[in-house]
């Protein structure tokens, strides 16, 4: 695993629960001195005591330097980063941190706002809803929850939407005869002067892709948490890395990620799913085999960049800046 020095060590100052399985965790430096800055809707990597690396949005003001905040929800399918942290990041805990990425970025001069949230998917969104509150923008909010006890910051959310209550529209599926929130009529809102953000459950992204696919991409946003499809694992290719002088050969079974760590080769990575940009690499040649969920598709086609740790290779060789 890359320990990139650009890694910094918060303390955890409280831990708050905030919905059925959900707590948020208030993270500081030690010294007191302020966290790099970030804009709504990025995420941070926590190096987790188990040896886990896992991102998480940040839910906090970004106009707050001296804190950030990320919520987790306790995935009962957990592979070790919901679960340990739950259990083990208790206040005054130190943890690494990496600095800040945006991927999910907040177009702050749209007339419009509609912002979608499926449970956890709160989290980017809700600092989404501080940035245009901030702004005096336009904005609406449709929040959908299993239970109205798993509707977390539904509080906060209320207090941002001020004079206006019918900002935040709360869908709770079990208030709804189990009727999930309707995609296709949030998007009836959505005209010309409107951008449109979801995050959630896959389910409600593969929903909106579909209900949102006459929206132009430029105003279409989505997160994901999750991948959608599988790595690339076939293999039988080559990989050239410019910097370190390596040629590397790609087994069957193995991704270009794995093959780089088996090598030694110091690269950054998180959450080995296409989802959050950690191990983005420049491409010189070659042409990579997209899986990831970061990369819009004017990036994907023009082969520049790729996410190593789930895409793979659709020529013989692929040469990257590594």
């Amino acid at each position: 695993m890359s320990q990139s020095g650009e890694n910094l060590t918060v303390r955890v100052q409280a831990v708050r629960w905030e919905a059925d399985s959900v707590f948020s965790y208030e993270l500081r430096r030690p010294d007191g001195a302020p966290l790099p800055p970030f804009t709504a809707g990025a995420h941070i990597d926590l190096h987790l005591g188990n040896g886990f690396v896992r991102s998480y949005s940040l839910c906090s003001d970004q106009d707050e330097p001296h804190r950030y905040v990320v919520a987790v929800n306790r995935d009962a399918n957990s592979r070790g980063g919901s679960a340990w942290i739950h259990d083990h990041l208790h206040v005054g805990r130190l943890l690494e941190i990496s600095p800040p990425l945006n991927n999910f970025a907040l177009a702050e001069d749209a007339e419009r706002s509609v912002l979608i949230a499926g449970g956890v998917g709160i989290t980017p969104i809700l600092s989404m809803v501080r940035r245009l509150s901030a702004l005096g923008r336009d904005w609406t909010l449709h929040l959908a929850a299993r239970t109205r006890g798993q509707a977390a910051f539904l509080d906060e959310l209320t207090r941002l939407a001020g004079d206006r209550p019918d900002r935040v529209r709360l869908h709770v599926d079990d208030e709804n005869d189990g009727e999930l929130l309707d995609l296709e009529a949030v998007l009836a809102e959505v005209d010309d002067a409107t951008h449109v953000y979801c995050c959630g459950p896959l389910p409600m992204l593969d929903t909106f892709e579909k209900a949102a696919a006459g929206v132009p991409a430029e105003r279409r946003h989505v997160e994901y948490f999750a991948a959608k499809d599988a790595p690339a694992t076939e293999g039988g290719f080559q990989v050239e890395l410019t910097r370190s002088g390596k040629m590397l050969a790609v087994p069957q079974g193995a991704t270009i990620l794995d093959t780089l760590l088996g090598a030694g080769v110091d690269v950054s990575y998180s959450c080995t799913e296409g989802v959050c940009g950690t191990c983005e690499t420049r491409v010189i040649s070659g042409v990579p085999d997209h899986r990831d969920l970061v990369l819009t598709d004017q990036e994907k086609e023009s082969n520049e960049i790729m996410m190593i740790c789930c895409s793979g290779s659709k020529s013989a060789r692929l040469v990257l800046e590594l």
